[in-house]
């Protein structure tokens, strides 16, 4: 708590643009963080005095349509919205000099920033577009052989599979997809799923850590432990847990991470990061070409030709705004929002949760779907008559809608969704 309060007076002192510019956090929000520290208590999941503060820093809680398919893409706070039309307009005077000799300067402490966010060593971070660029260098960039197995599962994203189809196609690799019913909880129940589809030619286990559709959390590090102990190495597709989980990527104890900052971190869409173990660089090849391919310096995946600096340094202000609030009461605020809506919808006749409440298996996303009707008719029929957004999801065994809240949803908010959902289903 002195820490966080250390942070609310000081961030103007310390200067905390990703390049060392004036951080428009402080001037944005910094007093209203101050503000917020009086409605503080220990357990503030349900402190709506203290989130009121948090939802006005967002101009997507004033939307006209309630949003809540933040599991898609988020919202940015004011904060980094504001730098990044700064550093828009900057570019825009002369992207030659201020792109590549001014902002790219900010590249390595944006590279500090991020590594301390993930309890890691900066060298081990390379900053990218999205969790597709990051898992794709990896899946594309592995040393694998013809016959060489890879064990994931149907319900991992749709990218990732695609690419370990083409290596499989390509390379003669061997593709296994297990299926889970979810939700699911018991870890040793996945655990075992994974272990006994495992051969003498298992190299690479690929696991999502928190399952897009109905947000399942996979029991990553338990995983880990079981494919070291068989010599595989381990890739996790961390999407939509970085920024959302209050954990460190070493703690995963994985090989490779790949996410997306514009998800839970509220980054500029198009902003990304890959974490690689450090002594593992050296054998993954660059999806884009590199001078020197083979080297352990994780800056070799970074040469992706001319890309946004603007959105890279905005990233800055995404990180001053989720050190503000903190990651442990980000994640709590978020189940509290998710169990809130859920809880409420499971009373409803004909309506069906398709997610784990408990905390340890879910945070912010859960499916839910209602009696005789297709997702995308549910999904239709909120947007339509109620202006609620969300998403229908066809995928494998998955049928439902997935509805993911962010900090700055308001229960009021989701209040209207279960008596939309109440009414729906009523029809149905």
């Amino acid at each position: 708590m002195n820490n966080r309060r250390s942070f609310f007076r000081k961030s103007a002192a310390l200067g905390m643009g990703a390049f060392g510019v004036d951080s428009l956090f402080n001037e944005l929000h910094a007093e209203h963080f101050s503000n917020a520290e009086k409605y503080w208590k220990a357990d503030s999941s349900d402190n709506e005095d203290y989130w009121s503060v948090i939802q006005d820093a967002y101009t997507a809680s004033k939307s006209e349509i309630i949003i809540l398919n933040n599991g898609g893409v988020s919202p940015s706070p004011l904060a980094v919205q504001e730098a990044l039309e700064k550093y828009n307009k900057a570019a825009a005077q002369g992207p030659s000099y201020y792109m590549w000799r001014i902002m790219d300067k900010g590249r390595e402490p944006l590279r500090q920033r991020l590594a301390k966010l993930a309890g890691c060593d900066a060298e081990e971070i390379a900053i990218n577009r999205n969790a597709t660029e990051a898992l794709n260098t990896v899946i594309f960039g592995l040393p694998l052989q013809k016959g060489d197995e890879i064990i994931g599962t149907i319900q991992d994203y749709p990218n990732m599979i695609q690419a370990w189809k083409q290596r499989e196609m390509r390379d003669g690799l061997v593709y296994k997809q297990l299926s889970f019913d979810f939700p699911i909880e018991n870890d040793e129940q996945i655990v075992k799923a994974f272990a006994d589809a495992v051969t003498p030619n298992t190299k690479i286990i690929h696991v999502t850590h928190i399952i897009n559709w109905v947000g399942q959390i996979m029991p990553v590090k338990k995983i880990c432990q079981m494919a070291h102990s068989k010599g595989i190495e381990v890739v996790v597709d961390g999407a939509h847990t970085f920024g959302l989980l209050d954990y460190r990527i070493p703690d995963l104890e994985c090989d490779y991470f790949g996410t997306s900052l514009h998800k839970f971190l509220s980054a500029p869409v198009g902003s990304g990061m890959m974490w690689i173990k450090k002594d593992k660089i050296g054998k993954i090849w660059p999806l884009l070409c590199n001078s020197q391919p083979k080297s352990g310096d994780i800056r070799k995946f970074e040469t992706l030709g001319t890309r946004s600096f603007p959105i890279e340094q905005a990233i800055g202000e995404a990180i001053n705004f989720q050190e503000g609030i903190g990651s442990k009461r980000k994640q709590e605020r978020v189940h509290f929002l998710k169990k809130y809506w859920a809880e409420k919808a499971a009373q409803i006749p004909g309506v069906k949760i398709h997610t784990s409440m408990k905390p340890e298996y879910s945070c912010a996303i859960a499916g839910v779907s209602v009696d005789g009707m297709k997702p995308e008719e549910v999904d239709g029929k909120l947007m339509k008559d109620y202006k609620i957004h969300t998403v229908g999801i066809n995928w494998e065994n998955i049928h439902c809608v997935r509805v993911t809240p962010h900090v700055y949803t308001k229960l009021s908010d989701l209040d209207k969704l279960v008596g939309a959902l109440e009414k729906i289903a009523k029809k149905a």
